[in-house]
């Protein structure tokens, strides 16, 4: 078959555009974004062509999807719907591959990315996986029979599909601009979780994952007495965190992990007993957690000189929180610098409060200016970086041209985060940390 994915370079897009090829389907794409951005190693990779203009031929049998950032009234939108394509949404293109496989489904507000990206790691060392991830990584072959996927609970996406296996890390309010309240959200996991064929792991630490009604058996995880599995004796070593997993009261293994976190042991125990269910051996899943590294631009640590640069996708106040804590956990006599991009108007308006308490926790706050391709400025009256910055004292907003603003940043921890493309601001600190 042949498929068109508009917004090609968006990391969701960009997976699904190179599992689509791997499976052996004629794939092209288009883009708005000339400039070069991460997503596209995997497609230069399989010859994958990018168009940026609207000058080239379409075959009247090729399905079209696009992302939720290209708007109906954009000009490659229009033209597609002029010469009649079928166009199909994004996450039922995806719903209809995974549906072919033995499929895992990670879900939750934060952790998606970091425990699929565990259980791929272990399956493609010991019996082999497809995989959908949304930092931009995915492969599949018609040979393997297994799948791990990243569920997103975005536009309600992953009710799409029907894995056999579940897990849910949490639950928060988020993407408050798609649901009603939190009991919305709720509602839309339960309803991922019936559509769940096998088992759901969940995290028993989080009163709203609890809270659920499951129609499929479910194992709770966590670090509290009351979960089916929990972690205990958590250590950090040399930059490792060292923890016991238990099972019904019984010690299962002690594992080790080369990545520093409360949240990162949480991630790492969900990964291992979805694993374990599933018929690897212990001493499998073990020897593969202490290879892993973690995906793309989740707490990816560079040196210069004296100081540490943290690029990671957060951009939740969860999220922020548990990345500015390892930063503390793992460098506890430097300064902290917290440097935030923010990504859309109305996640900036709705968690305002939230954000400003979490960067104040660190020892200097700066931000950007909103950087949001999917929300338009005009729709939020008032809502910029200043929403944020004016509750946090001493917070400055910066430019990430020139960092006018940011002060010395040698031997201090900084932590760049934001959903947003972070390439250029990060690349600017390194000019200015090398002059």
């Amino acid at each position: 078959m042949k498929y068109y994915c508009i917004g090609i370079k968006g990391t969701g897009m960009s997976t699904l555009a190179q599992i689509l090829a791997d499976l052996g389907n004629e794939v092209t794409g288009y883009d708005d974004a000339k400039e070069y951005k991460f997503t596209e190693e995997g497609l230069r990779k399989r010859g994958i062509e990018i168009f940026y203009d609207s000058e080239h031929d379409i075959d009247k049998d090729t399905i079209v999807t696009h992302s939720v950032a290209f708007s109906d009234d954009h000009k490659e939108i229009k033209r597609v719907k002029e010469l009649g394509l079928t166009i199909k949404k994004y996450n039922e293109i995806l719903g209809e591959v995974v549906d072919m496989f033995d499929t895992t489904g990670v879900s939750g507000t934060h952790g998606k990315t970091t425990t699929s990206s565990m259980i791929k790691h272990i399956f493609e060392n010991t019996i082999g996986c497809n995989y959908f991830i949304g930092a931009g990584d995915g492969y599949a072959s018609k040979e393997n029979k297994k799948f791990v996927i990243e569920a997103d609970e975005f536009n309600r996406h992953f009710l799409a599909y029907h894995p056999n296996y579940a897990i849910i890390t949490n639950i928060e309010e988020e993407h408050m601009e798609i649901y009603d309240d939190l009991d919305d959200i709720k509602r839309t996991f339960n309803e991922y979780t019936n559509n769940t064929k096998k088992l759901v792991i969940a995290c028993g630490d989080n009163e709203n994952v609890r809270s659920l009604d499951y129609k499929t058996e479910v194992i709770f995880y966590g670090f509290n007495d009351n979960n089916d599995v929990i972690a205990k004796d958590e250590k950090v070593i040399d930059g490792y965190s060292e923890f016991d997993v238990y099972y019904n009261g019984e010690k299962l293994e002690h594992f080790r992990l080369p990545l520093v976190g409360h949240h990162m042991v949480l991630n790492a125990t969900a990964a291992i007993m979805a694993c374990y269910k599933q018929g690897i051996s212990l001493e499998d899943i073990k020897k593969n957690l202490l290879t892993f590294k973690n995906a793309k631009r989740r707490f990816v640590e560079e040196k210069i000189k004296d100081t540490i640069i943290i690029d990671d996708y957060a951009h939740h106040p969860t999220e922020i929180r548990v990345t500015l804590e390892a930063a503390r956990l793992k460098y506890p006599n430097k300064k902290l610098i917290a440097i935030f991009k923010p990504n859309t108007y109305s996640r900036t308006r709705d968690f305002k409060e939230d954000f400003a308490k979490v960067l104040g926790t660190a020892d200097e706050v700066y931000l950007t200016e909103i950087d949001c391709n999917r929300e338009k400025s005009e729709d939020y009256d008032g809502v910029t970086s200043r929403t944020i910055t004016d509750l946090i004292p001493e917070a400055k907003i910066i430019d990430e041209n020139t960092l006018e603003g940011l002060s010395d940043v040698n031997d201090k921890v900084i932590c760049v985060m934001s959903c947003a493309y972070t390439n250029h601001l990060i690349d600017n600190i390194k000019k200015k940390l090398e002059n």
